[in-house]
Formats: structure tokens, sequence, C-alpha cells
């Protein structure tokens, strides 16, 4: 249920959620910036906006570091999300893919889009690139690196330097690109 306080005169929006199992009341302040507070079933409002504001410097401190982190968070992805974006990044995937195979000209049998919790690409050894929708949602420069990071492990199945020397064919920046990429991006 959503509702919303105003602590130190910042209106805040919050999640409530009533749990039948919860014995006590947690706050939590998520990277993507949403907070959630969880409750025992039958407490007052009024106990919960108290304890809130008892706790409010922490909640904003919270919600300050992570809006300053500097970071690109995805929200947790539905079915729906995945479906809506799913032949977009397909599409996409297969251009980049085309693109970039004609500097390695490797062989590779399918491109797969995966609705994936903790990886942005992967190679099998059968040669099947799978790439995360969310590749979509990505700076260019940053789904061009993790195209050319799985188009590489059709050659090298490993991180050896024979493999970053492949990648630095198309992405000579690829060190830096890398390096923005998990200082910034958190799937």
């Amino acid at each position: 249920m959503q509702k919303n306080i105003t602590i130190q005169e910042n209106k805040i929006n919050y999640t409530l959620k009533v749990s039948k199992r919860a014995k006590r009341m947690r706050l939590a302040v998520y990277c993507d910036g949403s907070f959630v507070v969880t409750t025992p079933r039958y407490l007052d409002q009024g106990i919960i906006e108290r304890f809130i504001i008892q706790k409010s410097q922490w909640v904003l401190d919270r919600i300050n570091y992570f809006k300053s982190s500097g970071h690109i968070f995805f929200p947790k992805s539905t079915r729906a999300d995945y479906l809506k974006r799913k032949e977009f990044a397909r599409q996409l995937a297969k251009q980049k893919v085309e693109y970039f195979n004609k500097v390695y000209n490797y062989k590779f049998n399918s491109i797969n889009i995966k609705n994936q919790k903790t990886r942005w690409g992967s190679c099998s050894s059968k040669g099947n690139l799978n790439f995360n929708y969310k590749i979509a949602l990505l700076p260019e420069k940053m789904a061009d690196y993790i195209i050319v990071h799985e188009l590489c492990h059709l050659e090298q199945f490993n991180h050896s330097q024979n493999f970053w020397n492949l990648v630095a064919r198309t992405i000579p920046d690829y060190l830096k690109v890398r390096k923005e990429f998990k200082k910034t991006i958190r799937l």
C-alpha cells in the first residue's frame, strides 16, 4: 500500500507492507531509493508514523545516499517489462552483433534475449549468445561493450589477455568503459 509522510519538511513516499509473519516494525531503503515499511498486522497507523519520524534522520540519510551515489539502478523487472522490451532488445543485439562481427567473422548459433537477474550476457559452448533484455536500456557504449565481450567468447572462452586483446580490436577503450560500467550500473 502506497503512503507518504512529511519528514523534516521533505515529503517521502513509502510502501507499507503488513505481514502476518512480522514480529516487529522494519524500515528499509533500497538502492533504487524506494522506502519500505514492514509491520505486524493490526498495528495502528499513528504508531507506524511515530516510528518513522523517530528514525527520520536515518531514513533521509539513506535516501540521499542512494540518490547521490551516481549509480544507475534498474528497478526490479516484471514479466510485462520483459515482454514489452524483449523484441527491441533482440533487434538491437542482432544489429550490434552483425556490425561487430564484420571485424571478427565468428560463427554463432543464435541470439537469445533473457530476463536474467544477475547477468548482462553470456556465451554458451554451443555458440549461443544470450543477452539481458535491459541491454536496450543501457548507454550505447556500454551495450556495445557487452555485445563485443560475449562475441569474443566465441573465440576465447575465458578472460585471458588474448580475450581482452580481441575485445580491444573494436572497443579500444574497453578498460575505461568496463570501469565506468562497474562503477555506475547495478542490475
